[in-house]
């Protein structure tokens, strides 16, 4: 009998808390490493010795590769067929070999500079476009594959949404702390990064003891070999939704990457003091992971996830408006991060369930189900999204005359401080509005469970 039939029944498709929890300890153990190389550059230049210039290049070039491979990633996962299923085994394959590829990242040899610019490219790579792009996009399809029902999914999304800043937050604050006591070498760093490595070896591979794929449709295995590319991408093309989930992930990266790069400018420039910028983001971090664990399970119980969504959404907007009556008091930006934390949690915590959702609506829309590819998708994305925000927030600064410095104490001009000003006003409002005019139009929520009605029945006669 075809399981999706029976996901889709009263009480069928639910998962315990357990495996909840294990699904989210995944996501966490993926940030314990991400937390670590946040301060990558840093070990490059102070502790491996390689010139600033030759890092920019390695990451430069290596962004290039990145969207390739989630794409070539997606179609991957489409193809996989094992004991385990789809998704699933990938989480076993490769946790061990991206364990091993982030202590490699920091064992740069001491040598000509050609052959150190050789091997970080390499290693660099090796962990973060080949075996993270392995592991984190069949990790995400890996919800859609656990269950069909809708309110799961959200669920999955909400504890793995509020457990993932945890494993940064460790990260971030002990890495440095660690790299001290244990002598505040070279080798010290490795040491670390070999303990984040071995946790997250942990968590990922109980990840994948307790998230099984239940998700197996007959009808699926008959065709899914007979797919070509180019339908496929079609497919993925025609998806109204998918374009509103993508946007919506996007839109979350955009907003990160607005504060994570002007908000420490304003900081230094405007308050004259750069440290209240990890007090700032602590406190929405909190706000936020406190909101995600309490409140949006219940908001979402009761009013779904789009009506949640936009609603944390319009909070987050007029927060950001009576922030601009006073803009240049640090209680107002204090204020501002304290609504963005609250409003903003509500669509982050469920943002892997709009996924979820729209793979359920390519198959009853295409008579095609492409977990892979619409994960894969839309992380390209949201790599797309961030990058340009990135350029343009620079590109602004630049443009304003702002100066560079290797000791931080350059004096800006008044120019560049207003263009710091500006950005911190305005560009958010941008994320605001997008987000209030997709989620205004999104009405997969009320459509499915038609949806899956009209499946369940289809599925009973061999089709997709």
């Amino acid at each position: 009998m075809s399981s999706s039939v029976s996901s889709t029944a009263p009480n069928q498709g639910q998962l315990s808390w357990f495996t909840r929890i294990s699904y989210a300890l995944g996501d966490t153990a993926q940030n314990v490493v991400w937390g670590g190389m946040a301060i990558l550059t840093f070990f490059y230049t102070d502790y491996a010795g390689i010139d600033a210039a030759v890092v920019g290049l390695v990451m430069l070039i290596s962004r290039c590769f990145d969207g390739f491979s989630d794409i070539i990633m997606g179609f991957v996962v489409e193809k996989t067929n094992s004991k385990w299923g789809k998704s699933r085994p990938w989480i076993l394959w490769t946790s061990l070999p991206f364990a091993i590829s982030i202590i490699l990242i920091y064992t740069v040899p001491q040598t000509t500079s050609a052959l150190q610019f050789a091997y970080i490219f390499v290693t660099y790579n090796l962990c973060t476009t080949v075996c993270y792009t392995m592991l984190n996009l069949p990790y995400g399809s890996l919800s859609a594959m656990m269950t069909r029902v809708s309110k799961e999914r959200d669920m999955l999304s909400i504890i793995r949404m509020a457990l993932s800043p945890i494993g940064r937050i460790l990260a971030v604050s002990a890495t440095l702390p660690l790299v001290k006591f244990f002598g505040d070498t070279q080798m010290a760093w490795v040491k670390v990064m070999s303990i984040w490595a071995v946790l997250a070896l942990a968590l990922l591979l109980l990840c994948f003891s307790q998230c099984k794929e239940t998700v197996v449709i007959d009808a699926r295995k008959e065709n899914e070999t007979k797919i070509p590319i180019l339908k496929s991408l079609k497919c993925i093309a025609l998806n109204k939704y998918f374009w509103a989930a993508m946007t919506i992930w996007m839109m979350q990266n955009v907003i990160f990457c607005v504060n994570g790069t002007v908000l420490p400018y304003y900081c230094k420039y405007v308050f004259n003091n750069d440290t209240v910028y990890s007090i700032l983001y602590l406190v929405e971090t909190v706000i936020n992971i406190t909101v995600m664990l309490v409140f949006s399970p219940m908001l979402l119980r009761r009013f779904g996830k789009r009506n949640m969504s936009l609603a944390g959404v319009l909070l987050c907007f007029v927060g950001h408006l009576i922030f601009l009556l006073n803009p240049l008091d640090f209680n107002w930006v204090v204020f501002s991060c304290v609504i963005r934390g609250i409003g903003f949690a509500p669509v982050q915590s469920v943002i892997f369930g709009f996924l979820g959702d729209v793979v359920e609506y390519g198959q009853w829309k295409f008579h095609m189900r492409q977990e892979g590819l619409i994960f894969s998708g839309g992380s390209v994305g949201t790599k797309v999204g961030s990058g340009l925000t990135n350029a343009i927030l620079t590109s602004l600064l630049a443009l304003a005359g702002y100066v560079s410095s290797t000791t931080g104490n350059a004096v800006q001009p008044d120019s560049a401080i207003q263009m710091i000003i500006h950005l911190y006003e305005y560009a958010p409002i941008f994320v605001w509005i997008v987000l209030i005019g997709v989620l205004y139009f999104y009405k997969l929520d009320k459509l499915y469970p038609t949806i899956m009605n009209d499946l369940v029945q289809r599925e009973a006669k061999g089709e997709l």
